[in-house]
């Protein structure tokens, strides 16, 4: 009976497995009464809906990653913050993102499809930008609103352990609705910056760029934690409660991304039959290496293997990758995942120095790591790949010189410029508002505590005898100050 317990972790997996095998053998043995058209927009249909399972499923990574990278007092806070972004992103990309991204428009902006309905006949016909697909637009819009609620998660994970919950939902409306999809709209939506070719196979940009540029406005306004920083400016560690958290979110991150990079072929044949598995080859192997280098350059520079910098190793790598999946040679996509490795490391370390207090580390593995990813299409884009995608021109050191280097580099500067303006710009005027951090008492206590009253639990349980009292909520009592 012992055994019994270790089949769980197998049943979600097999259960998707099976099914995936038998809608595959249903729409097979269906295509003798369809037409291959329709049996093939049947299977890309089925694609993109699993990958934005695997997608959606990444939310569960950031949960544990910032819960173990954070203090315990916080934990339940972090991790059930993530179901509210989702929720928050999920309504307001249909409502207004997914149209405004990829709807036909101007070389800014789409402007159909809102609220959309996508057995509307005439609505379907404004998704020009992604016609090149087969699968149904419902599976489309889940796909992609899958991507914007992790470009959401990203942004607080710099901000942890002190924002105002009210401020998740506000600036969750304002960047689902407006930021993200705007970028959307110029890279993937047929915008400006999609006809001067630039490449961005699954956003290492869109997504995770423009998310660690709210971050970095937003932990710039809110100012570190409590105890981060001595009166002379010095970082001090605030340690996470539970490595094995961070070892799990990145686990669960790193199998979302088979999601992330492979089903943006949005199709099993696209651009050629069975491409989404080379995608994924190249995504495993960044991210291998991204680990690997990490784990070397914490041996050196902190004179011990750092077990958080193996983490945002993996997932710099795997940030980098993002763009040029598609577009490069497995061994590049090693190199790619090597620099991006040593950035994480150097990236944390430096905002860290420069007065920035980021708990997860998100501007250097989103942010930077996502410039590097961006760059990096334009130096190993490989001319039969690029051909076969149809988008941009080959890499520096396969032949195509600086052009596309140059289309990457102001892909990069103009989208910076906006989400930094336009995020700052939020967070400011919800600072003057509602709020945008919390008390130095609330900020002592935790939220779990303060906010969620999770010592009503306790104190419920210690009257049948399971639990201790809760802790000493004395407001009289300093904070921690430079305690740590």
């Amino acid at each position: 009976m012992r055994r019994v317990p270790r089949l769980k972790g197998f049943v979600f997996p097999g259960i998707l497995v099976f099914s995936m095998f038998f809608l595959m053998r249903d729409t097979a043995h269906a295509s003798t009464a369809l037409s291959d058209g329709e049996a093939l927009a049947g299977l890309d249909t089925i694609w993109v809906v699993v990958s934005a399972i695997l997608v959606l499923f990444m939310q569960a990574g950031f949960a544990f990653l910032e819960a173990g990278l954070s203090r315990g007092k916080n934990a339940g806070h972090l991790s059930a913050k993530n179901l509210i972004l989702l929720s928050v992103s999920a309504l307001t990309f249909w409502a207004i993102g997914f149209g405004v991204s990829f709807s036909d428009g101007n070389a800014f902006v789409g402007y159909h499809g809102f609220f959309i309905d996508p057995f509307n006949a005439a609505e379907k016909s404004f998704f020009h930008s992604l016609s090149f697909s087969n699968a149904s637009l419902s599976s489309k819009i889940l796909f992609e609103t899958a991507f914007c609620a992790v470009s959401l998660a990203i942004v607080w994970g710099a901000m942890a352990e002190r924002v105002r919950p009210p401020v998740y939902i506000l600036f969750g409306i304002v960047f689902s609705g407006l930021i993200y999809p705007i970028v959307g709209h110029w890279i993937w939506g047929n915008g400006w910056l999609s006809s001067l070719g630039m490449q961005d196979f699954a956003g290492s940009t869109v997504v995770h760029l423009q998310g660690a540029l709210s971050a970095l406005a937003g932990a710039v306004l809110l100012g570190p934690r409590l105890g981060k920083y001595t009166q002379s400016g010095t970082p001090l560690p605030i340690p996470g409660h539970n490595i094995p958290f961070v070892v799990l979110g990145t686990t669960i991150l790193w199998l979302g991304w088979f999601g992330f990079n492979p089903g943006s072929t949005l199709g099993v044949n696209l651009p050629t039959p069975g491409y989404f598995s080379y995608v994924a080859m190249t995504t495993n192997l960044a991210a291998a290496a991204g680990l690997i280098m990490a784990t070397a350059a914490s041996w050196v520079i902190l004179k011990s293997p750092d077990m958080s910098m193996m983490a945002n190793g993996a997932l710099a790598a795997l940030v980098a990758i993002t763009a040029s999946c598609a577009f490069v040679d497995p061994v590049c996509s090693v190199i790619i995942g090597l620099i991006a490795g040593l950035i994480a490391v150097l990236g944390v370390l430096w905002i860290d120095r420069i007065g920035i207090d980021d708990p997860v580390g998100a501007v250097s593995v989103h942010g930077m790591a996502g410039i590097w990813g961006t760059l990096s299409t334009g130096l190993f884009a490989s001319p039969e790949r690029v051909k076969l995608l149809g988008v941009g021109r080959p890499g520096l050191f396969y032949g195509g010189g600086f052009h596309q280097l140059f289309i990457q580099a102001l892909g990069i500067l103009a989208v910076s410029l906006y989400v930094l303006l336009a995020s700052w710009c939020t967070f400011y005027v919800l600072r003057r508002t509602v709020g945008l951090r919390i008390s130095p008492e609330e900020e002592d206590s935790g939220f779990d505590v303060f906010e969620h009253r999770a010592w009503r639990r306790k104190d419920a349980l210690r009257e049948v005898g399971h639990a201790p009292a809760p802790p000493d909520l004395d407001r009289s009592r300093p904070s921690p100050g430079m305690e740590v």
